[in-house]
């Protein structure tokens, strides 16, 4: 239990310290975590090219140079990259197996905040107890800086000895011990089921798919728009007054479920490659639903309706994280359980958001600062949502990513200021409202005394 819970806590960390690892300048950062997993190693790597060398990257990855990295493209630099890794088991080479693999817009990485990540696999074959695993990055060495490290094995038979690096940590050696060699292992049904399962990544597809959600920044301000007025009543063609906290809470939770269901329902029968549609419509529908969310949160144009947008254009985001899960490199059977890790980490990014943006949503809408925020990010999202149109229809390089990347770097401390604002705002309001009626009353004093022929005392 304890194991688990640190490895965990890796994973946070490792979410946690993107933005100190974005604007790099000069280099080719490279790196890579390890995990031994029952039967099999994996390990995932990231790779962030600095403004001086993207172009050269962004060269080699477009290799026809049209501005777009096709799946074509993505895969065989994913491949390029795996033949240029050299691995030993316990002095044996070993050839890694292409697991999943996402890549940033050309765009992002021009900017220093695009981050290529690459996730492979090493089958473990039987050995003794004492093992050694090595890895060697030979992967554009001149321009290259390395980072190597291992997870916590989760696996009580699993103890890590030591860990070995090069003075570049281009070359890595990890000492482990395995308990129990699987060839002991009497061979029944629920230890065959045990070994399949432990073959599968399951904790690096959860992680992948809250690390695609939490750089999903298209993804995250459609739900986050189409939140915006949630805690509104629409009256005729304005929003009005707040609702109550119940009607608020049930709306947002109906929002949230009925996204869910829509990108779930596509991603899962799009991965398990019962529908297919290119991607690069996809991404212009999603920047047209990012739209349609910023006008409905400026004025009300499907009150009520909510949910039912949520559901349908959840439809269309799910394609979108059906183009990544279909690139875990697992068979049907596997994929299923793959889908379901990836979903659940996406899922679980999704709540994470809305849990802390929801407690300064239901302060703020009860106060007059409200219609600022919620103009203000209708206002952001509708023009983020034309930058992306322009940029995924007609190819015309824009700022967006690079503004929205920026801020969601810092969507922490941005979070933590909105709650700290919206509890401010709340507590002014209170107070005016406890000293309405004094001022009320007081008022009324002074037309009475007036009316008496009395001079009210100057204060």
């Amino acid at each position: 239990m304890r194991s688990r819970v640190i490895a965990a806590v890796i994973a946070c960390v490792l979410l946690v310290v993107q933005p100190a690892l974005a604007h790099r300048i000069d280099e080719y950062l490279q790196a890579t975590i390890v995990s031994l997993e029952g039967n099999r190693v994996h390990a995932s790597m990231r790779l962030i090219p600095g403004i001086l060398v993207s172009p050269a990257v962004i060269a080699t990855i477009d290799t026809n140079g049209d501005g777009i990295f096709s799946e074509i493209e993505q895969r065989a630099y994913a491949q390029r990259v795996l033949a240029e890794i050299s691995i030993t088991i316990d002095g044996k080479s070993a050839q890694p197996k292409l697991v999943a693999w996402t890549f940033p817009r050309p765009s992002q990485m021009r900017e220093g905040l695009g981050e290529i990540h690459i996730d492979y696999g090493i089958d473990l074959p039987n050995g003794g107890p004492e093992r050694s695993l090595v890895v060697a990055n030979h992967h554009l060495s001149r321009t290259s800086v390395y980072l190597m490290n291992v997870i916590l094995p989760q696996d009580r038979d699993t103890r890590i000895l030591a860990q070995k690096r090069n003075e570049q940590q281009s070359v890595y050696e990890l000492d482990f011990e395995q308990g129990n060699a699987s060839a002991g292992v009497p061979s029944t049904r629920w230890n065959s089921i045990r070994v399949w399962l432990n073959g599968l990544p399951v904790l690096s597809l959860f992680n992948l798919g809250m690390r695609h959600i939490a750089e999903g920044t298209d993804h995250l301000l459609f739900l986050l728009a189409l939140l915006l007025p949630a805690p509104l009543m629409a009256a005729g063609a304005h929003w009005g007054p707040p609702a109550g906290i119940r009607q608020s809470l049930l709306r947002i939770a109906g929002i949230v479920t009925a996204f869910t269901i829509g990108h779930s329902t596509t991603l899962s029968l799009a991965a398990l490659g019962f529908m297919h549609i290119p991607e690069r419509p996809v991404e212009v529908l999603i920047a047209v639903s990012i739209l349609v969310s910023a006008l409905h949160a400026f004025r009300p144009i499907f009150p009520g309706r909510e949910a039912w947008i949520a559901a349908f254009f959840g439809l269309i985001h799910g394609l979108a994280f059906a183009a990544t899960s279909g690139r875990l490199g697992l068979g049907r059977w596997e994929r299923l359980a793959g889908i379901f890790a990836f979903n659940l980490g996406i899922e679980t990014m999704q709540i994470i958001v809305v849990a802390v943006t929801l407690p300064s949503l239901m302060l703020l809408s009860r106060t007059s600062a409200y219609s600022m925020l919620r103009i203000g990010g209708a206002m952001f999202a509708g023009a983020a949502s034309l930058g992306w149109f322009l940029e995924r229809l007609l190819n015309i390089q824009t700022p967006v990513d690079a503004i929205v990347n920026a801020l969601a770097q810092h969507a922490l401390w941005l979070a933590l200021i909105l709650l700290l604002l919206s509890v401010a705002c709340r507590y002014s309001s209170f107070l005016r409202s406890q000293l309405q009626p004094l001022r009320s009353s007081g008022r009324a004093r002074d037309v009475e005394a007036d009316d008496h022929g009395v001079t009210a005392p100057v204060r």
